[in-house]
């Protein structure tokens, strides 16, 4: 993988191992990534950059080589890293990235690195209701807007008015949500785009309600879903008409175990690294589930979690 040199710059290729001088953020080669998902498993990036602001990403991405694979990394909470790592550039956005404002008409404006719990919380501070269910999601901005993510009958969908979009080449565009064609955990964003900012709609609440529903949806996930282990979220999408839980119970798979990897006890639809899972393990164990099931009751599991690099 190469970057090529700014016109009249002296900055040398990422592929000849030297950082870019015109680099201002963290550009790190070889960098491990399990400590920065949620499953704690997983090879090493080719590159790693967490760059300074927004000019400092553009810059950088305008620079590589076309056809670079480019993968953005929110919390690493719904991924599977595979044990060969990623290569081309793993861009993590950080504290320049994570603002969160309140603007008129009941919209908060995010960055693509905050997480969800805080826009739920900065909205309901404001007394903007509607956007509650993102306390229910474990993962940033950028990837919630990507995949559509939802819990608790509500999904990005429903309050998205427009995100701000850096694309591969490193040009930026502001895309509304109608051109994102969404549908269940799905987007029409290509790959390699990276979601930097977003804006959301609710409507005028009660904080004293709004609280009492984000507290309703804290202690459901803590009662139901094993949140203190280290685990990826919910592995599969639930079919049409069913539960993906429901599918593995009856597959049984409750507590099955490949290697490190384990079925969670607590709630089917979760997969747990019980210590030293490979990822490896945990794949292999979510493909040997979806076998299982698709056996017992002809349904094909799909994943939810994104599976991602080298075997």
């Amino acid at each position: 993988m190469n970057a090529q040199p700014a016109p009249g710059s002296d900055e040398e290729p990422v592929g000849s191992g030297s950082v870019p001088t015109g680099v201002r953020g963290d550009l790190k080669k070889d960098a491990p990534l399990a400590k920065l998902v949620w499953f704690k498993s997983g090879g090493a990036a080719d590159w790693l950059f967490e760059p300074a602001d927004l000019e400092d990403l553009t810059n950088f991405l305008s620079g590589l080589q076309p056809g670079t694979p480019i993968m953005a990394l929110g919390l690493g909470s719904n991924l599977i890293i595979r044990d060969g790592g990623i290569p081309g550039v793993v861009v993590r956005l950080g504290k320049a990235f994570s603002s969160i404002e309140v603007k008129r008409d009941n919209v908060i404006e995010c960055g693509g690195g905050a997480p969800g719990i805080l826009v739920a919380s900065k909205a309901r501070d404001a007394g903007i209701a509607g956007m509650e269910f993102l306390r229910g999601i474990p993962g940033t901005v950028g990837g919630f807007v990507r995949m559509n993510g939802g819990a608790y009958g509500r999904e990005v969908a429903d309050i998205l008015v427009d995100c701000d979009v850096v694309m591969p080449d490193g040009n930026c565009v502001t895309i509304p949500a109608s051109d994102l064609d969404y549908s269940y955990r799905h987007s029409r964003l290509p790959e390699g785009a990276i979601v930097t900012a977003a804006r959301f709609k609710g409507e005028p609440g009660d904080p004293e309600a709004i609280g009492a529903e984000m507290d309703r949806i804290a202690e459901e996930r803590e009662n139901s879903q094993p949140l203190r282990t280290k685990t990826g979220g919910s592995t599969f999408k639930n079919p049409v008409g069913g539960k993906a839980w429901q599918l593995v119970d009856k597959a049984g798979c409750r507590g099955l175990t490949k290697g490190g990897a384990q079925v969670s006890e607590k709630h089917t639809n979760f997969l747990i690294n019980t210590g030293d899972a490979t990822s490896a393990d945990i794949e292999g164990l979510g493909e040997e589930v979806r076998r299982r099931v698709n056996e017992k009751t002809g349904v094909s599991l799909e994943w939810e979690i994104k599976r991602v690099g080298r075997p």
